[in-house]
C-alpha cells in the first residue's frame, strides 16, 4: 500500500466510495444527498496547508483522507482530519495506516496538535483506531448526530497532542 498526497485523476475512485458512505446516514455529517461537485471541492482542496490523501494499492484506492488547519488565525495551530476506508477494504490497516500518515504529516507541517469535530459515537471500530492512536474523547455532545438506524446519537469530539 502507498500512501501519497491525492492528485484530480484520484477523484473519480475516491466519488463512488465517498457517496455511498455519506448516503448510508451512519458516519458522517454531511447532507446525505451531498452533490459530486460539492464532495469534489470539499475533498480535494489541496490548497497549503490543507491536503487531499489517498492509500493505493495499483490504481485501487483503498481510503482516503483530507486534513488541514481546523480552525483559522490565532486557533490555525490545530489540525483537523477527516477519513473513508472503501468498502471491502475495512480490517485490512487502511485506517490505521491513513491515521499514522497525517498524524506524521501535521505534525511536520507544524500543527500542536489534532482534532477531530464529529466522530459518531457508534461509529465503534473509528473510536477504537482514534483511542489507539492516542486520542481521547474530550466531550460527546448528546443525540448530536441523526443516524439512519439508530436515531440520535452522540457526537464525539476527540483531540491529541502532536
Amino acid at each position: 500500500m502507498e500512501i501519497r498526497d491525492a492528485v484530480p485523476g484520484d477523484w473519480p475512485r475516491i466519488w463512488p466510495f465517498l457517496r455511498d458512505i455519506v448516503r448510508a446516514g451512519e458516519t458522517y455529517t454531511w447532507p446525505r444527498d451531498e452533490t459530486e461537485e460539492n464532495a469534489r471541492q470539499i475533498w480535494m482542496t489541496a490548497t497549503p496547508p490543507n491536503r487531499a490523501i489517498v492509500a493505493v494499492e495499483g490504481d485501487t484506492v483503498l481510503g482516503t483522507a483530507k486534513m488541514g488547519p481546523n480552525h483559522r488565525g490565532p486557533a490555525a495551530h490545530i489540525a483537523n482530519a477527516s477519513f473513508m476506508v472503501a468498502p471491502g477494504h475495512g480490517g485490512k490497516g487502511v485506517g490505521r495506516a491513513l491515521g499514522e500518515y497525517v498524524l506524521d504529516q501535521a505534525r511536520a507541517d507544524g500543527f500542536r496538535a489534532m482534532q477531530f469535530n464529529a466522530v459518531v459515537e457508534t461509529n465503534t471500530v473509528a473510536v477504537k483506531l482514534w483511542r489507539s492512536l492516542g486520542f481521547e474523547i474530550i466531550a460527546t455532545l448528546p443525540e448530536g448526530f441523526l443516524h439512519a438506524t439508530k436515531g440520535y446519537v452522540g457526537l464525539h469530539i476527540m483531540f491529541r497532542r502532536l
